[in-house]
């Protein structure tokens, strides 16, 4: 299935969209993406994987990243997509096909930018990291994704989202002693002794650092819980998944201590860790796009690849369509007034303003 890039951004999200492309199966939407671009003369095409990249070398003097992650989390009854007039529905939409949408828009339209521009499409952001295509390209071709500034097209309500948070996950494991169940006490069972793991993250108490005047809000939280052998065994081992969402100003070291110290006594094993992003609001490329948006910014929650980004030395934020919150539910959408808006913004920013008439405007 082709993408037409000249199409009205409604029209090519919802084209994107359709494309179904759940993490590891972004192969369809990668071809597409890519054959699409290489019809663009102004543009240098590269393909890592199922990732692409395309850059302007236009000798400006900043060079600006404008990125999104082309994979989705698993249907939900959410495809195809349904356009109701004003809103966009369908899995993908806000999270964050949306975004894609939009810089493919721009990727199009911008011959001439003020700023040379790199936009990455990725493959595998919503699953483990090892897996990450933006990593990959980092990796593979570093020379690919340097720049002055990156914005991450990820859903932010068509505002700032500065910095984000570091995301830890540990499995918490309890040990007991196997007995027949009809004879218990002569066994111990693991599953019970997890309720004073599952009571600790009961009376947890979140804390909200302020970082650059922004309000971050820390969570530790059983995500999930195994154990037990057969229905007539005392189980002598149980684990308890526990995931960490810690706030910017910690290390991923200070988060691990952290946890460690709260379930003290306790085995815990470390299964995936990725470090936050500051809000870097005071680097200067960060400061004129958040006055060129409109000044409003708001803290990020959760983990996006600002992080990665930050690590590699290039100051970035999120701006995108769509409301966080409704990313990876079934009745996910995208209001049509914040693709339009977002596009047209950073359409001026970077410099070519359309003309009245012109697709997208």
């Amino acid at each position: 299935m082709g993408l037409d890039l000249s199409s009205d951004v409604v029209a090519l999200t919802q084209a994107v969209v359709d494309i179904e492309s759940v993490s590891r199966d972004e192969q369809e939407l990668a071809d597409a993406v890519e054959a699409a671009l290489r019809r663009l003369s102004h543009l240098e095409v590269t393909r890592i994987g199922h990732s692409v990249v395309a850059r302007t070398d236009l000798g400006r003097g900043e060079r600006v990243v404008v990125a999104g992650h082309l994979d989705t989390v698993p249907l939900n009854h959410n495809l195809p997509s349904r356009n109701d007039g004003e809103r966009l529905h369908g899995l993908g939409t806000c999270d964050m096909k949306g975004g894609v949408a939009v810089a493919l828009r721009l990727a199009h339209d911008l011959t001439e930018p003020v700023r040379d521009v790199t936009y990455v499409f990725y493959e595998a952001e919503e699953i483990d990291d090892v897996y990450n295509g933006l990593g990959i390209v980092a990796r593979e071709r570093p020379d690919l994704v340097e720049a002055d500034f990156a914005i991450l097209m990820e859903p932010s309500d068509a505002v700032v989202e500065a910095g984000c948070q570091g995301t830890l996950r540990v499995e918490v494991r309890t040990r007991g002693e196997r007995a027949h169940s009809a004879r218990s006490w002569r066994g111990s069972n693991a599953v019970h002794a997890a309720g004073e793991v599952l009571r600790r993250l009961e009376q947890y108490v979140a804390r909200t650092p302020v970082i650059d005047g922004l309000e971050y809000h820390e969570g530790l939280n059983a995500v999930a819980i195994s154990g037990g052998v057969a229905t007539n065994v005392i189980p002598d081992e149980c684990v308890v998944t526990v995931n960490f969402r810690f706030a910017p100003d910690r290390s991923e070291s200070e988060a691990l201590v952290f946890v460690q110290e709260f379930f003290d006594g306790y085995d815990v094993v470390v299964t995936d860790s990725a470090p936050g992003a500051l809000p870097g609001l005071q680097r200067p490329a960060a400061r004129a796009f958040v006055e060129a948006v409109g000044g409003t910014v708001n803290p990020k929650f959760g983990w996006t690849d600002v992080a990665r980004f930050t690590g590699l030395g290039v100051p970035a934020v999120n701006y995108g369509p769509g409301d966080p919150m409704l990313a990876h539910k079934q009745e996910e959408f995208v209001p049509l007034a914040q693709l339009r808006e977002c596009e047209q913004t950073l359409r001026t920013w970077l410099g070519a303003v359309p003309q009245a008439g012109e697709a997208g405007a």
